[in-house]
């Protein structure tokens, strides 16, 4: 590279973040998690699935072993113990489930229903539905 080159890179890399137009797009304050609207009050909305019988008594992520007829849920990020309320948005039933997995496997889906979850919100036909899920409570570690 030629000196004069090394110029133009120099004074870019010193005088870019300098110019307006730079510092409205390197704005770096904190963003509000758009989920997140308090410590306890989370919503979500989007696809759900539900497993079973085959997973029966394997280990949970949180250590307890998986029990099809429980109220549980998998969450990718929430904390184990927080309660969810989760709303069928096609026939507007509702079930409250504990998180104590991780999960799902999918990005398509927000969260993976124990088979009890999903027979109280009425998809287990369907295999998934799209819900909206609320957390009633924060986790108690």
């Amino acid at each position: 590279m030629l000196p004069w080159q090394w110029l133009i890179i120099l004074s870019c890399l010193v005088l870019a973040p300098l110019h307006p137009l730079f510092a409205l797009a390197d704005d770096r304050s904190p963003k509000p998690d758009p989920y997140f609207l308090s410590e306890t009050n989370f919503v979500q909305e989007g696809s759900a699935s539900w497993y079973g019988e085959r997973f029966r008594g394997r280990k949970t992520a949180s250590g307890e072993p998986f029990d099809p007829s429980g109220l549980t849920a998998a969450h990718r990020s929430l904390p184990f113990g927080v309660l969810l309320k989760v709303t069928n948005l096609e026939n507007g039933r509702t079930v409250v489930v504990r998180i104590n997995d991780r999960g799902p496997c999918s990005r398509r889906r927000i969260i993976d229903l124990s088979k009890a979850a999903a027979e109280k919100l009425a998809f287990i036909r369907k295999g998934r539905a799209k819900v909206r899920i609320e957390s009633l409570t924060q986790a108690q570690n």
